[in-house]
């Protein structure tokens, strides 16, 4: 369900966890746009570049999500750690809140997913045309008509952690684009945010890992 808004991005600094040579790790706020929109400019990797004038981008995240993102801080850089998200190598967690109680502890969501074109940007699962799509899901915890989770998306489709758990009926709470009006009412925010992150070091192929602390 599409519902208008104001783009209006914090104005808090960009909170730094690690930079080297090659890797800056940043937290994105919650309603800021990763890149720039068609006529917003300020984002995250303005925002980055400000800090670090040769910073490149190497993935996204949804605007109203959170968390950890990865920069680059030149081509081979860049070009390193993107053959790690391409190849799925890269391990990212997440932890969402979502309507209602959850009673499995542990399960898989797989549904192949694809862009509704006559609705864009929103995603739709569908099996005749849709990309395989896999996300795992652990429990955290249950209560008051909702379930915090863990999520270890396999794939990286757009939109897919929303669209997942939107179509088994425990849409994220806050998310404008796809949950019912009680359980988008319920937050001031999209109860999505990107927790951790484990990549491979260009340097030297060493595993590093990352969190966040998550803010809801």
């Amino acid at each position: 369900m599409k519902r208008g808004f104001t783009y209006s991005p914090p104005k808090c600094p960009i909170s730094y966890i690690y930079v080297d040579q090659d890797v800056i790790i940043a937290e994105k706020p919650c309603g800021l746009l990763s890149v720039p929109g068609k006529t917003e400019t300020d984002c995250m990797e303005a925002r980055v570049r400000a800090d670090y004038p040769e910073s490149l981008t190497i993935h996204r995240l949804d605007m109203a999500t959170s968390g950890l993102m990865v920069f680059a801080h030149n081509k081979n850089a860049q070009r390193h750690i993107g053959l790690q998200f391409e190849k799925r190598f890269i391990r990212k967690e997440y932890v969402a809140r979502v309507w209602g109680l959850i009673n499995l502890n542990k399960f898989n969501i797989d549904l192949p997913v694809k862009t509704d074109w006559k609705n864009r940007p929103l995603q739709i699962v569908c099996y005749e045309k849709g990309k395989s799509a896999l996300t795992k899901v652990e429990m955290i915890s249950r209560g008051n008509n909702s379930s915090y989770l863990k999520l270890k998306p396999i794939t990286g489709r757009t939109h897919q952690l929303r669209v997942h758990l939107n179509s088994i009926g425990h849409p994220i709470l806050g998310d404008r684009m796809y949950a019912h009006d009680s359980a988008f009412a319920l937050t001031n925010r999209l109860m999505l945010h990107a927790t951790k992150i484990k990549l491979m070091r260009p340097a030297d192929g060493e595993w590093i890992e990352f969190d966040s602390a998550c803010p809801f």
